[in-house]
């Protein structure tokens, strides 16, 4: 700071280095081809598409990003809770929860590498299928089968 307070009384009294210029100092990304001519920038525009559904003051973002916080923690706690008390609340429990969390994971992945209106309806519309087919799939294992619990605790005990 010291350095930078100590150069700019220097600058003021007319004494001006080699390599100063206020314009590289003020801009770093600019480049002067010539030191008459106007600077290239040397970067590029990035364009940024609008939210689709959210109005300015909206809150959903927010408490979507709440609840996969909350669904996180929840599978952490689910764990434990399976392995020490394997019971259909935790099975079907754990089916809700993987579910969910894998449907908002693979629906992020899905925004970000997905263009146009007509793929990204079909692909939310395969993503809920698919959504609903695991949730289904679980249930029935859970219903016809021994459970999430005990099913895990059988393939880790062979």
């Amino acid at each position: 700071m010291a350095a930078i307070v100590r150069l700019s009384s220097v600058f003021r009294r007319g004494v001006k280095p080699l390599f100063y210029q206020g314009t590289l100092l003020a801009r770093p990304l600019v480049v002067p081809h010539n030191y008459q001519e106007q600077p290239h920038q040397l970067t590029a525009r990035i364009h940024a598409s609008q939210a689709l559904n959210a109005g300015s003051g909206s809150k959903a973002a927010s408490l979507h990003w709440t609840g996969e916080r909350v669904v996180s923690i929840l599978l952490l706690a689910l764990g434990p809770a399976a392995y020490f008390s394997p019971c259909p609340a935790v099975d079907y429990s754990l089916a809700a929860a993987l579910t969910l969390h894998g449907h908002w994971g693979i629906g992020q992945v899905l925004t970000d590498y997905v263009h146009g209106d007509a793929k990204i309806k079909m692909t939310n519309a395969g993503l809920f299928l698919l959504s609903t087919v695991t949730f289904a799939g679980l249930c029935y294992f859970n219903y016809n089968d021994v459970g999430l619990c005990k099913a895990i605790a059988l393939l880790w005990s062979k």
